[in-house]
């Protein structure tokens, strides 16, 4: 990791693709983290603590598949969206009022907070900002 890790607390769950941009961004940031399953033959992911969701955005914009097909099974399981605080999402400002579509999608339908986007790997600022969201989040 090229940024030195601060103390983060609190868990992250996110899904990234084989691209590894969130994975990527999620190590940045430095907290304890839970990735959702990428393929089906991987073992499901159970979460029993609270934790903040990050989520890339699909589809190029499309409302049907903005969400990644893995978040929505793991969201599906009672015991996982009971437990989600809050959701970050990534995504790409070319797709305009679609950006970061899915994390806005996963935030109403569990009934929790937006709590911040950025594109694609994110800036060394939003590396800091996510930091002291998940923080405050946590804190209270």
């Amino acid at each position: 990791m090229s940024e030195e890790v601060n103390n983060v607390d609190g868990l992250i769950v996110y899904f990234s693709s084989v691209s590894e941009m969130t994975k990527n961004f999620v190590e940045r940031v430095g907290a304890r983290s839970l990735r959702v399953p990428l393929r089906n033959s991987e073992p499901e992911l159970i979460v029993d603590e609270p934790y903040v969701m990050v989520v890339p955005s699909y589809g190029a914009g499309r409302n049907t598949s903005a969400v990644p097909k893995q978040v929505i099974k793991f969201l599906n399981n009672e015991q996982n969206r009971k437990h989600i605080k809050g959701v970050i999402g990534s995504g790409s400002r070319n797709y305009t009022g679609k950006y970061c579509l899915g994390a806005r999608i996963v935030a109403q339908k569990c009934g929790v907070d937006l709590l911040y986007t950025y594109e694609l790997l994110g800036l060394p600022e939003d590396v800091e900002e996510v930091r002291e969201i998940v923080n405050e989040v946590f804190r209270k």
